[in-house]
């Protein structure tokens, strides 16, 4: 028997348009993210970091001046020379703070760089946006080619979102290409030493080590080259994009597309483990290429991970009908 329709009364005053969306899980849960890793660090944090970093130089100073008047009190000439490398020594930590700083101001450009193209909208803009990134590699003979390219063509263009189309293309895609071989060869390196060395925390180190000097050249190849506090603060905005963007979490799928089949089960356990840190450092990379890159990815496709982790660890490993 068919049930009967029935009729709700809304009263007329009530506009359905006006109701607010539903919110979904995921953007709620990528807002959170975002809000975590963009908190700014407490005062009390940062006043504590500053006062025992003075008060560091502050005892390391004066044990260096005692260091030099006590050789200069018992020995003229090992006093000149004590004094000679403490003023080495300040000299090497200027030359390093410099190069840290400088650093900073690479990956600063970059950053404002991608900001000043993703914000572009008129023809005036996207000119503007363009010849800044064309003068960030101005002097890179690996960009001869695409900057040559890039003055031939620009003038034939009328619009801002195919301008800044063609830079992407003439520009980018070499400096992705040379990016992904950093991430695959990261890749490769860790699921080696993770499959055939069996010392404890070898592979922790290995990745630790393998994932700070992929992001680091990934840096380099777009123009940010950064010193060690400059990595560590890169390694540490990568892992915010991770965390924001949901990519840390491996699928059975990925794996067994790297992997094939059932190899999982045919192996040792260490052959497992490395395949999954060899796809958790390939994603690493891939979130260092989107941090780094100076311009979005619009024009060229943005680098699968399936794909990324399958060309990295396919000569590896063998697929599971070939076992």
């Amino acid at each position: 028997m068919s049930e009967k329709p029935f009729v709700i009364d809304v009263d007329e005053g009530v506009d359905p348009s006006l109701a607010p969306p539903v919110p979904e899980a995921e953007g709620r849960a990528v807002q959170v993210a975002l809000a975590l890793r963009s908190r700014r660090r407490s005062r009390l944090g940062a006043f504590a970091g500053w006062a025992f970093g003075a008060l560091f130089s502050f005892v390391l100073s004066v044990a260096a001046y005692d260091f030099v008047a006590s050789l200069l009190a018992a020995n003229t000439v090992l006093g000149a020379v004590g004094l000679s490398l403490v003023a080495l020594a300040v000299l090497a930590a200027t030359l390093l703070a410099l190069r840290e700083a400088a650093g900073f101001a690479r990956l600063a450009r970059l950053d404002g760089l991608r900001a000043r193209v993703a914000a572009a909208v008129t023809l005036a803009e996207a000119r503007a946006a363009v010849d800044l990134v064309a003068g960030l590699y101005g002097g890179r003979v690996d960009q001869a080619w695409g900057l040559a390219r890039l003055a031939e063509r620009r003038s034939e263009v009328m619009d801002g979102d195919a301008l800044l189309g063609l830079a992407e293309v003439e520009l980018m895609a070499p400096l992705d290409a040379a990016a992904r071989a950093e991430v695959e060869g990261a890749a490769r390196q860790v699921a080696t030493v993770t499959a055939l060395v069996p010392l404890a925390l070898a592979d922790v180190a290995t990745a630790l080590y393998a994932n700070l000097r992929m992001i680091r050249r990934i840096a380099e190849v777009y123009g940010g080259r950064s010193g060690i506090f400059g990595s560590m603060r890169l390694l540490r905005r990568v892992f915010g994009h991770l965390v924001a963007t949901g990519a840390l979490a491996l699928t059975d799928d990925m794996i067994h597309s790297v992997a094939g089949g059932g190899l999982l089960s045919k192996v040792s356990r260490r052959f497992g483990e490395g395949v999954v840190n060899g796809a958790l450092t390939a994603r690493v990379g891939l979130a260092a290429i989107e941090v780094c890159r100076p311009m979005p990815f619009v024009t060229l496709a943005k680098p699968g991970v399936t794909q990324t982790v399958s060309r990295a660890l396919g000569g590896l490993f063998s697929r599971g009908d070939q076992v």
